[in-house]
C-alpha cells in the first residue's frame, strides 16, 4: 500500500475508533448536557456511531424483521427513493407502508427544523437523535421490537427548571402495498386514498379501497402514545414542518429534496400532550406506529402491546443485538478498521432480516402485467438485500450475503431465506427447479418466471448455498428438505439454457449490459461450484446416480475451461461472456468488456470428490488476472470498479487508464460497488495474496464506506455504491436517486476473508470434519476469533506468526466432530517441525493455491507450533 493510503487509513483509524470509544462511554454512562436518552440505554453498554454534520442529507434508518422506518438524520421524513418515486422512505410493515413520518413538536417548535438536530446516533438495534435548546434537552430514539410490526419511538425530555410543556405529534399516513410501483402496470397511481380518525386517544388511518385490478385492502396504522393526549386534530396535512408539501415531478428530474410524491394519496392528524417536567430530570414518553394488512383490529394490538412495557422491549432488542455481537467476535491488532467492520457488518446483516406472511405470488413479467396469483406462501423471512429500494427477496444477493451470515453465525436465517427462495420458485414456475430472481414482499415477482430469460447465475448457485450450510451446521435434514429442488436447479438448467449443448449455460447474469455474448462467465463458473457441490450432497446421501452425472459435467467443464475462456494476450483476464449476439452462428466467440465478473474464476472454491479446494483458474492464469485487476484500470481508492477503463469503441471513450490493447465495444463504469470488493477480496484470500496491497486494499475500502466518517452517509451502515469517479457519494445526489444505504451483500467482503480465510475456519460438519488452517495476513503478527458457530458448537482461533515460527491455537466446543489444525506457509516453506500441545508430531503438508497448508489432528484444546528452516 502506497504511503498516502497507508496514512489515510491512519486517520479512518484513529476516527472510528474516538467515535466508538466515545460513543459507548455515551450508552453506558449517564446522559450528558444536551444528550437525553431512555434508562434502558444509560443502564446498559452497547455500541454507537455518531454523526453531527449535515443530518439533513443523510438517511437514517432503524429496522426489525417485521417493521423498519427510513428519513433523515434530523428526525425529518424527504420523499425517500425510486421504486415508487419518493415513496420507499417512512414507515414499511412489509408488505404494506404506514406512514410517510412521525413529527414531534415541542412548545410550538418542531424538532429537526425549529429546533436543529445536536447529532445522530446509529446503535445495534435502534437510532437516536439529540436535539437541544434553551433550558430544554430532547432525545429521540426509535426502535423495532422483537417480532413487532410496530416501531416504537420515544421521546425523552429534561428541562432547567420544573415547567410543563406542550407536546404536537404529527403523522401523515401513506397506506400502499410494496408492489405495484410507480412505472408498472398496474402503476401505484391506482392507489385508493386513506381515511383518518381519532378513536381511544389513538390516530387510526384505513385504506379499504379496491384499486382497479386488485384485491380488496383491509391496510390500517395507528399511532397512540403511553398517555392519554390532551387533544387531536384531523387533515390532509399534518406533516410537521413539511407542510405545505412540496411534491416530486412524476417524470424528469426531482428536486434535491422534496416532501411527497405524485403517488401520495394519505392523510394526517396530529395528537397533543401536556408533559410536566420536574428540574433536571429526564422524562420519556412513549409512542408506536404499528399496523399491516390485517385490519384495524390487529393494528390496535400491535400498537397496544409495543405500549405495554417499551423499556423492557428495547432491552430485549439490547439483548438479543449483543448476542449478534457475541458470535464471531474477533481480535485482528494489525487491521483494527476490519475488526470493527467485522463487528458492524454482523449487525448489519441483523438491522436486514425481513419477514412477511400471505405471500400472493404471482409473475409480473417485470412489471407489465398482473395476473391473478398463482398460489400463496404463507411465512416467509429473508435478507431483504437493501434500503430502501431493495428490502425484498432476491436470489443473488442471498446467495452472496450467505456466506457472511453463515461466518456470523447466522445460519438460521440463511435456511430459512433459501426455503423463501424455494417455496416463491415451486409455486411460481410450477416445479421446474428455477429459482426466481426478485421477489416483493407482496408476493409479487418481478423477474424469473420459467418465461423470463434469466438470471441463470441465481439458479446454479442453489444448491453450493444449501452445501454451503449443510458444511457449516452438519444439518442434514436441511440438505434433504432441499435436495430434490437443489437437483432440478442444475437439470433445469442443462434441459433448458444450453441449447447449443457446448456446456456453457445461457441466460443473463449478474451483469446485465449490452453487448454481452449469450453465454456469460459468471453463470459457467457458479454452475461449476453448483455441480462440485451437488456431487458432493449427493454422495452424501448415497445418490451415486446424481453424484455421478454431476461430477462428470464439472470434470468435462473443467478440463475445457481455460481454453475456451481465458482471452489472452494483454488483456491479462477471462472472458466476459461468448456467443457474437450479432453472429449467432460464430458460436464461442470470446468478448472482453473488463466487467467484475471477470474475477469470478478466482473467487469460487470448487469441493472436489477427494475433499480438496481449489479455485476454478488456473494458479498461472488466476494470479495474472488478479494482477491486472490491482491495476488503476480495475480498481480505484474505495474498490474495484464495475467495468474497468481501456479503449473502446463506445462514442463516450475512455475516461481513464489503458492497460490492455483490446478494444471493447462497452464503455468504462467506474463505480465501485461493494459486492465488486466483496468478489476480489475472496479471490485474493483464495490465492493466500492477504496484503495490505491485495485483500487489503478491498476489506479496507468495504470497511471505510461503512465506517469512516469522512465518507459514510449512515454511520456503521455499508452501502450498495462507494463514493466512485463515476457515482457521487449519496449525500450529493438527490434523496429519490440514491444507491442502498445498507446493502447485505458487501459483508461478504469482510466476514468471509476475516473467518475462512485469515482464521482459516472450514467445517464439513456433515461429514464430522472441521478445518482450521489460518493465515496470517502478510505484515501483520496475530489475527484471532471466538464463538464462531459450527453447527450446535463452536470454535475459537488464535493465529500468530513470528519469523519463522507459526502459531495456531483451537478450542472447540459441542462439535461433535474431528478437528484438524495448521497454518498456512509460503509455497516453497521447509517445516523443521510440528509440535501440538508441546509434542512433536507427525503432519501432512499440503500444497494448495493459498500456500503450503501443515495439517496435524487435534482434539477440543490444542496449541499447534510449527517451525520451518
Amino acid at each position: 500500500m502506497k504511503g498516502t493510503a497507508r496514512a489515510a487509513l491512519a486517520v479512518c483509524t484513529a476516527l472510528l475508533t474516538t467515535t466508538l470509544t466515545t460513543a459507548a462511554a455515551a450508552s453506558s454512562a449517564a446522559a450528558t448536557p444536551g444528550q437525553v436518552m431512555p434508562g434502558v440505554l444509560a443502564g446498559h453498554p452497547t455500541r454507537e456511531m455518531s454523526e453531527t454534520a449535515r443530518l439533513a442529507d443523510r438517511r437514517a434508518l432503524v429496522s426489525g424483521e417485521r417493521a423498519y422506518a427510513m428519513g433523515d438524520e434530523t428526525g425529518l421524513y424527504p420523499a425517500t427513493g425510486w421504486h415508487t418515486l419518493g415513496e420507499m422512505g417512512g414507515y414499511w410493515t412489509p408488505p404494506v407502508k404506514l406512514l410517510d413520518g412521525l413529527w414531534l413538536g415541542v412548545n410550538g417548535s418542531w424538532l429537526g427544523k425549529d429546533v436543529p438536530a445536536a447529532a445522530y446516533h446509529r446503535g445495534w438495534g435502534y437510532q437516536r437523535f439529540d436535539y437541544h435548546s434553551s433550558g430544554l434537552d430532547a432525545g429521540r430514539v426509535e426502535f423495532v421490537p422483537a417480532g413487532s410490526r410496530a416501531v416504537v419511538v420515544g421521546l425523552t425530555l429534561r428541562s432547567a427548571t420544573s415547567r410543563t410543556v406542550s407536546l404536537a405529534v404529527d403523522a401523515h399516513s401513506e397506506l400502499m402495498p410494496a408492489y405495484p410501483w410507480g412505472g408498472t402496470t398496474p402503476s401505484a397511481t391506482d392507489e385508493t386514498p386513506d381515511q383518518g380518525a381519532y378513536a381511544g386517544g389513538a390516530l387510526v388511518f384505513t385504506d379499504t379501497g379496491t384499486p382497479p385490478g386488485q384485491a380488496k385492502r383491509d391496510y390500517a396504522a395507528v399511532v397512540a402514545g403511553s398517555r392519554a393526549p390532551s387533544g387531536h386534530q384531523l387533515g390532509k396535512d399534518h406533516r410537521g414542518p413539511q407542510d405545505p408539501a412540496v411534491v416530486c415531478p412524476a417524470t424528469g428530474d426531482a428536486p434535491y429534496r422534496c416532501d411527497d410524491s405524485p403517488f401520495g394519496k394519505g392523510t394526517g392528524g396530529q395528537l397533543d400532550y401536556q408533559v410536566s417536567l420536574k428540574a433536571g430530570t429526564a422524562q420519556t414518553v412513549w409512542f408506536a406506529v404499528g399496523g399491516g394488512d390485517t385490519g384495524v383490529g390487529d393494528a390496535k394490538a400491535t400498537v397496544a402491546a409495543a405500549l405495554r412495557d417499551p423499556e423492557k422491549a428495547l432491552g430485549q432488542v439490547l439483548a438479543t443485538r449483543r448476542q449478534v455481537a457475541a458470535h464471531t467476535s474477533v481480535d485482528l491488532p494489525g487491521d483494527r478498521l476490519l475488526q470493527q467492520s467485522v463487528e458492524w457488518s454482523k449487525q448489519n446483516l441483523a438491522d436486514s432480516v425481513q419477514q412477511a406472511r400471505d405471500l400472493q405470488v404471482r409473475p409480473v413479467n417485470a412489471g407489465t402485467a398482473y395476473p391473478p396469483a398463482k398460489g400463496t406462501v404463507a411465512k416467509a423471512r429473508w435478507y431483504g438485500a437493501g434500503f430502501p429500494d431493495y428490502p425484498w427477496l432476491f436470489a443473488t444477493d442471498g446467495e452472496y450475503t450467505a456466506f457472511a451470515a453463515v461466518a456470523a453465525g447466522q445460519s438460521d436465517v440463511v435456511k430459512d431465506h433459501m426455503r423463501a427462495l424455494r417455496d416463491v420458485s415451486e409455486v411460481l414456475n410450477d416445479h421446474s427447479g428455477k429459482v426466481a430472481h426478485e421477489v416483493v414482499s407482496t408476493g409479487d415477482v418481478y423477474f424469473g418466471a420459467n418465461a423470463d430469460a434469466g438470471n441463470t447465475d441465481e439458479t446454479v448457485k442453489f444448491p453450493s448455498i444449501v452445501a454451503l450450510v449443510w458444511r457449516w451446521t452438519g444439518d442434514n435434514g436441511f440438505r434433504d428438505e432441499m435436495y430434490d429442488f437443489a437437483t432440478r436447479n442444475l437439470h433445469y438448467v442443462y434441459d433448458h439454457l444450453d441449447a447449443d449443448h457446448d456446456g456453457w449455460p445461457e441466460g443473463l447474469a449478474n451483469v446485465e449490459r449490452p453487448g454481452m455474448g449469450s453465454e456469460k462467465l459468471d453463470s459457467t463458473v457458479y454452475l461449476d461450484r453448483g455441480l462440485r457441490d451437488l456431487a458432493d450432497l449427493a454422495t452424501s446421501k448415497g445418490d451415486h446416480a446424481t453424484a455421478a452425472w454431476a461430477t462428470g459435467k464439472a470434470d468435462d467443464l473443467e478440463k475445457r475451461f481455460d481454453d475456451q475462456w481465458w482471452y489472452g494476450g494483454d488483456a491479462k483476464a477471462y472472458a466476459d461472456s461468448i456467443d457474437d449476439v450479432a453472429d449467432p452462428a460464430n458460436d464461442n466467440t470470446k468478448i472482453f468488456q473488463r466487467h467484475w465478473i471477470g474475477v469470478t474464476p478466482m473467487e469460487v472454491e470448487l469441493t472436489k470428490p477427494d475433499g480438496s479446494t481449489s479455485p476454478l483458474s488456473t494458479a498461472e492464469h488466476g494470479l495474472t488476472a488478479l494482477q491486472q485487476r490491482e491495476t488503476p484500470c480495475y480498481t480505484g481508492d474505495l474498490g474495484l470498479y464495475h467495468t474497468g477503463t481501456g479503449p473502446t469503441s463506445d462514442p463516450k471513450g475512455n475516461p481513464g487508464a489503458s492497460c490492455d490493447s483490446v478494444v471493447s465495444s462497452v464503455a468504462s463504469d467506474r463505480e465501485i460497488f461493494s459486492l465488486n470488493s466483496s468478489i476480489m477480496a475472496v479471490a485474493e484470500g483464495n490465492y493466500g495474496r492477504l496484503a495490505a496491497d491485495q485483500q487489503g486494499r478491498y476489506t479496507t475500502g468495504n470497511a471505510r464506506i461503512q465506517l469512516d466518517p469522512s465518507i459514510w452517509e449512515l454511520p456503521g451502515a455499508m452501502p450498495e455504491i462507494a463514493p466512485s469517479p463515476d457515482f457521487p457519494a449519496n449525500i450529493d445526489h438527490s434523496f429519490t436517486t440514491r444507491s442502498m444505504a445498507l446493502q447485505a451483500w458487501g459483508t461478504y467482503g469482510v466476514l468471509w476473508p476475516v473467518v475462512h480465510q485469515q482464521l482459516g475456519v472450514s467445517p464439513d460438519l456433515g461429514r464430522g470434519k472441521v478445518l482450521v488452517v489460518p493465515q496470517v495476513p502478510a505484515g501483520q503478527n496475530r489475527v484471532a476469533g471466538n464463538d464462531i458457530v459450527l453447527g450446535r458448537g463452536s470454535v475459537d482461533v488464535s493465529a500468530s506468526h513470528n519469523g519463522k515460527v507459526w502459531r495456531t491455537d483451537v478450542r472447540s466446543a459441542g462439535l461433535h466432530a474431528s478437528v484438524v489444525a495448521g497454518a498456512v506457509l509460503p509455497a516453497d516453506a521447509r517445516v523443521a517441525g510440528v509440535t501440538v500441545n508441546g509434542h512433536a508430531v507427525q503432519f501432512t503438508a499440503v500444497p494448495t493455491s493459498r500456500g503450503l497448508e501443515i495439517r496435524v489432528p487435534v482434539g477440543d484444546k490444542a496449541s499447534v507450533v510449527i517451525t520451518t528452516r
